[in-house]
């Protein structure tokens, strides 16, 4: 993001700067069908196995933040709501919980289950009535109001993980004059592995996949690209368990100014076989596809 600023303010919009036209470190942007293989093969090597894969594959990786500050959980409250709980005029009128479980199952889409750790109802009050980071104004300014939680009681709620949506407990909090549940995933942080991220330099190229009906050998993709390029076509490297996938683009500027923009768009590749359960994989980060277009 910096280096992209610093593009804006030296070239006025103007130029590039290489950050869609050519990758500093790994990716495969612009690459001939030899050098994208032997990325592909590289991407596979180091992913296949790793610990990343693990969690992915066997553990506990969420795909969205668990709690986010705020109501991002539930249906949308009044401004006002948002407003006092983003200054932490929070209240306790209520007797929280003493007597919940330590720990609790939690059943994957495959039908395995794993026992996960417990927050306390009093841990989950600590960690989302502490006040933002930064606060423009200081309560009571302009409607803001204490929230009064008058209960608590431990239910369940949908989350995106690597290994689909599951049900996770989480406490859901009554309050005071608000239809809504404050809600606070209850899984402990120590069970959760964060999501890998892209290594320094490596610029994400494909962003979604999806499957193509009635073509089970193709998959849909959503990609990046900048407004000087040219795509001409997709390639996929595959193994037993992954598929990496590569939009070829390739700088058509000729050297003269080009706005920095960046476009969306999808476009289909073919596979040998079927995806069935492999993995896919982005060969400008190395990280896995998520499937489904319109999940960012």
């Amino acid at each position: 993001m910096r280096r992209m600023f610093a593009c804006l303010s030296l070239a006025l919009l103007l130029t590039s700067c290489g950050w869609f036209t050519q990758r500093s470190t790994g990716g495969s942007h612009g690459l001939s069908s030899d050098e994208f293989e032997d990325r592909a093969r590289e991407v596979a090597e180091r992913w296949q196995g790793s610990a990343d894969d693990r969690a992915w594959r066997e553990g506990f990786v969420a795909l969205e933040v668990l709690n986010p500050h705020g109501w991002n959980h539930v249906s949308r409250v009044p401004a006002w709501v948002n407003r006092s709980s983003h200054n932490g005029a929070w209240r306790l009128a209520a007797k929280l919980p003493t007597a919940s479980p330590d720990r609790a199952d939690v059943r994957w889409p495959d039908g395995e289950v794993s026992q996960v750790p417990l927050i306390t109802a009093a841990s989950a009050y600590e960690k989302f009535s502490n006040p933002a980071d930064l606060i423009e104004e200081e309560c009571p300014a302009k409607g803001c109001r204490p929230l009064r939680v008058t209960r608590a009681e431990l239910g369940k709620v949908p989350l995106q993980t690597s290994r689909g949506t599951i049900q996770v407990p989480a406490w859901l909090f009554t309050v005071e004059g608000v239809e809504q549940k404050k809600v606070h995933v209850a899984v402990d942080s120590s069970a959760v592995t964060a999501r890998p991220e892209r290594m320094q330099g490596d610029i994400e190229e494909v962003m979604a996949f999806d499957l193509v009906a009635g073509k089970p050998d193709e998959l849909l993709l959503r990609y990046g690209y900048g407004a000087c390029d040219t795509v001409h076509g997709t390639r996929a490297y595959e193994t037993e368990q992954l598929v990496v996938v590569d939009v070829d683009e390739k700088d058509s500027s000729s050297g003269k100014p080009c706005p920095l923009i960046r476009k969306t768009a999808t476009i289909t590749v073919t596979l040998a076989r079927p995806l069935g359960d492999r993995l896919v994989l982005d060969s400008g980060t190395g990280l896995p596809v998520l499937r489904g277009l319109n999940t960012r």
